[in-house]
C-alpha cells in the first residue's frame, strides 16, 4: 500500500474511526460505574420540587440573534473572499451587502 492511499478520505476516515474506538474502549475501563440499582435521576433543584410548567425554555430572543449572527458572518465571509481584481467582483460584493441589509431589515422590521 502506497503512502498516498492513506490520504484517500474513506481510508483516512476508517483509520481515525478505528483509532477513536480503540481509545474509547481503552478508557472505558477507567470510567466510574455505580453498582446496583440507580435511583434519584431527577434534576437537582436545591432540594425543591421542579414544577413541569417552569421547564419550558423561551427561545423568542435567541432566534433573532442567531439569524443576525449567521447573516452577518456569512456576508462578511463572502465579501472578504471576493477578489478585488475587477469592478464586476466589487459589484458582487456590494450586492451581497445590500442583500444582507435587506435580510436584516426583514428580520427586525415590525
Amino acid at each position: 500500500m502506497s503512502e498516498m492511499s492513506l490520504l484517500v478520505p474513506p481510508v483516512a476516515f476508517a483509520i481515525v474511526l478505528l483509532a477513536v474506538l480503540a481509545f474509547s474502549a481503552a478508557l472505558s475501563r477507567l470510567a466510574l460505574r455505580r453498582k446496583g440499582r440507580v435511583e434519584g435521576l431527577a434534576a437537582y433543584a436545591c432540594g425543591e420540587d421542579i414544577p413541569s410548567h417552569m421547564m419550558q425554555p423561551d427561545y423568542s430572543q435567541f432566534f433573532p440573534f442567531a439569524f443576525f449572527f449567521t447573516i452577518l458572518h456569512v456576508a462578511a465571509l463572502m465579501v472578504i473572499t471576493v477578489p478585488a481584481a475587477t469592478t464586476a467582483t466589487f459589484v458582487i460584493a456590494v450586492v451581497y451587502i445590500l442583500g444582507a441589509a435587506v435580510a436584516l431589515s426583514v428580520l427586525y422590521g415590525k
